[in-house]
């Protein structure tokens, strides 16, 4: 199989096999990404993690399409956004042409009671990943905490956490380079 090939059909399994979004493909992506391709290394797929989190547009694609870029340039990222958006589209079209069928099927709502559960935490888990390779410690955790707040207490927009956020690491950063 070429690497194009195993590329799309790589990112075209994670798109499948994720259910919940972008977010929750962060742990399936990491672990065959980073674990069983080695494509690259754990501080490359945080790296790729964080832009994909600042720049617009669909994160799961913002994610495949760094990756694939970062593997095999322009044709690799648009290979890898293809392959995990493909399963979307395919499984979004055949939503729609048969929706009002099942729509009030007690086993479909059953599914979905049963699913979501697993998302919260398929969602939490790269939370988790992400704080380890933050280097959260007993100075920094209530950074997170604050943010989070934030944005679901008091309706901030997440763009002025992470402008604050960036402002407060600068300012941080050049005290500490004074004081050496």
């Amino acid at each position: 199989m070429g690497i194009y090939s195993e590329l799309f059909v790589t990112f075209s399994k994670i798109g499948a096999f994720t259910l919940g979004g972008g977010y929750a493909m962060v742990p399936v992506m990491e672990k065959e990404i980073v674990d069983n391709k080695k494509w690259l290394t754990k501080e490359e797929f945080m790296d790729i993690l964080v832009i994909a989190q600042s720049t617009p547009g669909l994160f799961a694609i913002d994610m495949a399409s760094h990756i694939g870029y970062k593997f095999r340039g322009v044709a690799g990222g648009i290979t890898a956004a293809m392959g995990v958006a493909g399963p979307s589209i395919v499984a979004i079209l055949l939503i729609a042409m048969f929706f009002r069928t099942f729509k009030d099927n007690v086993y479909v709502e059953k599914f979905f009671m049963g699913v979501r559960p697993c998302v919260v935490a398929l969602i939490l888990s790269p939370c988790f990943s992400m704080a380890k390779s933050a280097k959260l410690n007993r100075f920094n955790c209530w950074i997170p905490v604050v943010c989070a707040l934030l944005i679901c207490a008091f309706g901030v927009s997440p763009v002025w956490c992470i402008l604050a956020a960036a402002v407060g690491g600068y300012l941080y950063g050049l005290t500490q380079r004074r004081k050496s």
